[in-house]
C-alpha cells in the first residue's frame, strides 16, 4: 500500500528554506496555499521559523509521527537524511533532489547508497529528481509538490515519469476545466514505479481515468500484469516517448531510465487495452471526456449541429476514428421533422440550423437518446449572437448528466465576450466535454470509442494443441546445448517444427551428391538444395540456395559446385526440399523481449521483409483473435485476400501456424530468435519452406 505517500497525515520538509524562489520553500507554500489538512514540520538547523510554522532542527526534534518526508538536500546529504528518516520512522520520502543516476556512474552509486538505507527501515522512495504528489481529496488537500498549477479536484488521476511532461499535462486539464483526483511524477523512480501507482490508482474508487506517461520501464513485465489488471476496471490512457532513435537518446540522457525504440511498450498496451497516444492534446482531452462520460455500448454516434461545415470536418475524423454515422430510423426522422425547424436537416447530422431554439437542440438531443441505432452523441454547437446560448447549454448539460450516451462537444465561440464564457462555464460544470476545433472533440469521442471496442472484444483463449511432441522438441534444443550451439541446424529445426504440428515442405539431409540425389527422387522434383552450415547464417547471401532443380543431375552437379566453394567454412551438410513456387511468401517470426517473453511477428517474407518491412507484433502468447488480427494488419492484408485474378491464402492455415508457434514459444523459453521465412501460402495449404532457431 502506498497510502503514507499519498495520504500523509503529516509532512516534513528537510530542506526547507526562508528563499521565497527556492524548491524547499515552495513545497511548504503549496501545502499551506492548498489547504492542507494534516501538520508540517519544517527542517531547517539555521531558522526557527519558515512561513509561520516552526520550523525544527532534525527530524529526531519532531515530537509527533512523521508519514512523509520531502528531502530537498544536495545529492551527497541525500544518504545520511534516508538514514535519519528510518530512524524517525518514516514511510515514505519525496526525493525532490537532483543528481542522481541521471547523471552517471558517481550519481548512481549515491542512489544506490540511499535506497539500501531505504530497504533497511522499509522505507518507499518516490524519485529522486521527481515534483512529488498531489491529491486533491477534500479531507486531505496534500500538494506535496513544487509545481504552480492549482487543480480542482475531480476524477482523472496522473502519473508520470517526467515532471515536466506531468505538469503540462496537469495544466492542461486545468486549462480545459477538467478537475484531478491525483497526481504523481517519480522521475528516476528508483522504488516507487509507474507499475504500482497505476495499481493504487486502479483501487482508488475516486479515479475514473489514469493518465499515464513514460519513457521507458524498468520492469516492463510488472507493468504488463498491473495493465492487464487496472485496465479491466477503469480507462488507462498513455503516451510513451522516445519513438524514434533521437527521441530514445534524448528520454535516457533525461531521466536515467531503460528507454529505448521498443515496440514492446505499445505492444504492452495493446494487450491490456491501454489506449495509446501520441499526440498530448488528444491525451488531455480524452482523459476530459473520460472524466464525465460513460463509454458507447457501440460504435454508431448520432450528430447534432447548428452549422454544416464542422459537422462535415466531424464526419470525416469520426469515421476515421472506426466510428459509423448511420441513416436514423423512421420513426426518429418523423419525430424531429415535428420537432424542428422545417429547414432543418433530419437525417444525420442533424443540423439544427443557427436560429435553433433551446428547445429545438432538447429534441434533437432527446431523439438521439431514445434512438437505438445510435450509441453516441456529437454536439457541434456555435453560439450566435441571436442565440438564447446559456440556456441551449443548459439542456445540453442535462441530457448528458442522464448518463445514458456520451455526449461531446466541439463549442465554437468568441471566448473574448462575456456571455460566452458563461455559456461554456455552464457545459463544463455541467461535466460536457468541449473542445474548440471540430477534430479535436471527434477524436475524443473517438477514445471513448476505442475504449468501448477493448471492453466488448471477445474473449479469446490462447489455444494448446494435444497433438505436439513436446518431449522430441525439448530434446533436440538440450541436444544442442549439450553440445554449445547456440544456431540449430536445418535438420532440428524443421524437427522442432514437425513436433509442433507445423506444416513444412517435404525434406531431407544430405552429406553427399548421391545422397542427395536419392532424397530429391523420393521426394520428387523440381526440388531445391541448400547448404546447411553452422559457419554460414545468410545461405542465399553465400550462393548456399539453388531452386527449381529439374532431376538428379542437376542435384549432383549443384551439391559438388557448393562443396567446392563453401568447403573452407567447416562441416557441410546440405537440405533438399521440394521446391513449391506460386504461393504468396510471408514470415512469422520470434525474438525474446526483455522481462515480457516472446515478441511475435507477421508479415510478407522472402526478400520483401528488409525491403518493404510490412510486418505486424504481438506479444506471446498470441490467441486466435490475435493472430487474426496480425493477418489483417500489415498494409499489404488485401493480398492475402486474392487480387488480380490469384486465389486468397489459406487464413486458416496461418492462424493456426501462428498459434502453434506461439505454443512452441511457451514450452521452449530458450528460445531467442525464431524465423520462419518464407512461409509459401497457397489457397488450401501453407508450408514452411526456410527457418532458423536461436537458442
Amino acid at each position: 500500500m502506498l497510502d503514507t505517500l499519498f495520504r500523509p497525515r503529516s509532512v516534513a520538509v528537510i530542506g526547507a528554506s526562508t528563499k521565497e524562489l527556492s524548491i524547499g520553500n515552495s513545497v511548504i507554500t503549496n501545502l499551506q496555499r492548498f489547504g492542507y489538512k494534516g501538520e508540517i514540520y519544517p527542517i531547517n538547523p539555521n531558522s526557527p521559523e519558515i512561513r509561520g510554522l516552526k520550523a525544527y532542527r532534525s527530524l529526531a526534534e519532531i515530537p509527533g509521527p512523521v508519514d512523509l518526508a520531502h528531502i530537498i538536500l544536495p545529492s551527497k546529504l541525500v544518504p545520511q537524511a534516508m538514514q535519519e528518516c528510518g530512524e524517525k520512522g518514516v514511510k515514505a520520502v519525496i526525493i525532490n533532489s537532483a543528481g542522481f543516476k541521471e547523471m552517471g556512474d558517481a550519481g548512481a552509486a549515491l542512489q544506490q547508497e540511499f535506497l539500501v538505507k531505504a530497504r533497511k527501515y522499509g522505507v518507499r522512495v518516490l524519485g529522486p529528481n521527481c515534483q512529488g504528489i498531489i491529491n486533491t481529496d477534500p479531507a486531505l488537500n496534500a500538494y506535496c509538490n513544487f509545481t504552480n498549477t492549482i487543480p480542482k479536484p475531480g476524477h482523472v488521476s496522473v502519473v508520470a515519469l517526467s515532471g515536466g511532461v506531468g505538469g503540462l499535462i496537469m495544466q492542461g486539464l486545468v486549462d480545459i476545466g477538467v478537475g484531478l483526483r491525483i497526481y504523481a511524477s517519480n522521475g528516476n523512480a528508483c522504488d516507487v514505479s509507474i507499475s504500482e501507482i497505476v495499481r493504487y490508482l486502479g483501487n482508488d474508487p475516486e479515479t475514473r481515468a489514469i493518465v499515464v506517461y513514460t519513457e521507458g520501464f524498468a520492469n516492463p513485465g510488472e507493468f504488463l500484469q498491473v495493465a492487464r489488471e487496472v485496465a479491466g476496471k477503469k480507462p488507462v490512457l498513455a503516451m510513451k516517448a522516445g519513438r524514434t532513435e533521437q527521441g530514445a537518446k534524448a528520454a535516457s540522457s533525461h531521466t536515467g531510465s531503460l528507454a529505448g525504440v521498443d515496440i514492446a511498450t505499445e505492444l504492452i498496451f495493446e494487450k491490456t487495452g491501454v489506449l495509446s497516444f501520441a499526440d498530448e492534446g488528444d491525451l488531455i482531452r480524452a482523459a476530459m471526456a473520460f472524466s464525465s462520460q460513460p463509454i458507447p455500448k457501440g460504435n454508431r454516434v448520432g450528430i447534432v449541429t447548428n452549422t454544416g461545415g464542422p459537422a462535415v470536418i466531424a464526419t470525416d475524423v469520426l469515421v476515421a476514428e472506426g466510428l459509423d454515422v448511420p441513416l436514423l430510423s423512421e420513426k426518429s426522422i418523423a419525430r424531429l421533422r415535428a420537432a424542428l425547424l422545417p429547414q432543418a436537416a433530419v437525417e444525420n447530422p442533424i443540423d439544427v440550423v443557427a436560429t435553433a431554439s433551446p428547445a429545438h437542440f432538447r429534441a434533437a438531443l432527446d431523439t438521439l437518446i431514445d434512438e437505438d441505432g445510435v450509441d453516441a452523441i456529437f454536439m457541434n454547437f456555435v453560439t450566435p449572437s441571436f442565440s438564447d446560448t446559456q440556456a441551449i447549454a443548459r439542456e445540453i448539460v442535462a441530457v448528458s448528466q442522464q448518463g445514458i450516451k456520451p455526449i461531446v462537444c466541439n463549442f465554437m465561440s468568441d471566448l473574448s465576450q462575456e456571455r460566452f464564457q458563461v455559456t461554456q462555464r455552464i457545459l463544463l460544470d455541467g461535466g460536457v466535454p468541449c473542445c474548440a476545433l471540430p477534430s479535436d472533440a471527434a477524436r475524443a469521442l473517438g477514445a471513448l470509442a476505442r475504449f468501448g471496442r477493448i471492453q466488448r472484444r471477445p474473449a479469446s483463449e490462447v489455444r494448446v494443441f494435444p497433438d505436439v511432441d513436446a518431449g522430441l522438441a525439448k530434446r533436440i534444443v538440450d541436444a544442442a546445448i549439450s553440445a554449445g550451439r547456440s544456431i540449430l541446424s536445418a535438420q532440428e529445426v524443421y524437427g522442432i517444427f514437425s513436433a509442433y504440428g507445423i506444416p513444412v515442405a517435404p525434406w531431407a539431409v544430405a552429406t553427399t551428391s548421391a545422397e542427395a540425389a536419392a532424397a530429391a527422387d523420393k521426394i520428387g522434383y523440381p526440388v531445391v538444395v541448400k547448404v546447411d552450415c553452422a559457419a554460414i547464417d545468410h545461405k542465399s547471401d553465400m550462393g548456399g540456395v539453388v531452386i527449381n532443380l529439374p532431376d538428379a543431375s542437376a542435384v549432383r552437379s549443384t551439391l559438388d559446385q557448393m562443396q567446392a566453394r563453401l568447403a573452407h567454412l567447416g562441416e557441410l551438410k546440405f537440405f533438399i526440399q521440394k521446391f513449391m513456387p506460386g504461393g504468396q511468401e510471408l514470415i512469422v517470426g520470434a525474438s525474446v523481449e526483455r522481462d515480457l517473453g516472446h515478441m511475435m511477428m507477421f508479415g510478407l517474407g522472402g526478400i520483401y521483409v528488409e525491403v518493404l518491412k510490412d510486418v505486424i507484433f504481438k506479444l506471446a502468447p498470441v490467441s486466435r483473435s490475435e493472430a487474426e488480427a496480425m493477418l489483417s494488419s500489415i498494409r499489404s492484408a488485401a493480398l492475402l485476400d486474392g487480387i488480380r485474378g490469384k486465389p486468397a491464402v489459406y487464413k486458416r492455415g496461418l492462424v493456426e501456424v501462428i498459434q502453434r508457434l506461439s505454443m512452441l514459444l511457451t514450452d521452449l523459453p530458450m528460445i531467442q530468435e525464431m524465423d520462419l521465412n518464407p512461409i509459401m501460402a497457397f489457397a488450401d495449404s501453407v508450408a514452411v519452406v526456410d527457418g532458423r532457431i536461436r537458442i
